[in-house]
């Protein structure tokens, strides 16, 4: 895994910028704490993203268990962070308001390390049914499994929407499936 460049960047300036047009008031605390949060990282990373991020290898065979904890909260680029921090500005204002924060931390804090542990699932099933062991090596990080997860719960709460994925009016029931595969078709990996 490359290591991203450090500091203030375009990607960074935009998310700044569109946090503050909805206005640090109008964020409730959990979310406001986890784009804090993840933005520090971002700037003051942990440790390089080799070091955090997470694989079959590093976690389980290794044992090196914190990187279930650090791999969410790190992102491999400005972009990456600016995505996913827009996108848990809006999951997050809808779910923690209509859940109340305690409990929306609670969701944030399992899904951030339930995500890893299915993602490595699934790398092991890789590996098992095509028999090809670099899956145990494929490294990653940034918070798009948890915000797929509160996507698949903001959808259950609130049904019968329409989302708007690729300029196409597609039912919210169905939009978080579509807008994975369309990720993996724009930004493979």
């Amino acid at each position: 895994m490359e290591r991203r460049q450090r500091g203030v960047s375009a990607g960074l300036l935009l998310l700044l910028y569109q946090i503050s047009q909805v206005g640090l008031q109008n964020i409730p605390c959990v979310t406001l704490g986890v784009l804090v949060l993840n933005i520090f990282l971002f700037l003051n990373p942990v440790r390089p993203l080799a070091e955090v991020c997470l694989s079959v290898n590093e976690a389980l065979h290794r044992k090196n268990w914190q990187r279930l904890l650090l791999a969410p909260f790190h992102h491999a680029d400005d972009w990456h962070l600016y995505y996913n921090m827009i996108s848990m500005l809006w999951k997050g204002m809808m779910l923690e308001r209509k859940l109340k924060s305690i409990w929306f931390a609670y969701i944030i804090a399992v899904f951030s390390v339930l995500i890893g542990v299915v993602y490595m699932v699934l790398e092991l099933l890789l590996v098992n049914i095509l028999d090809d062991p670099s899956y145990e090596m494929n490294c990653g990080v940034g918070f798009s499994g948890v915000l797929f997860a509160l996507k698949v719960l903001n959808n259950h709460y609130n049904p019968g929407r329409v989302s708007i994925v690729l300029g196409l009016p597609i039912s919210s029931k169905y939009a978080c499936w579509v807008e994975l595969v369309a990720i993996h078709l724009i930004a493979p990996g």
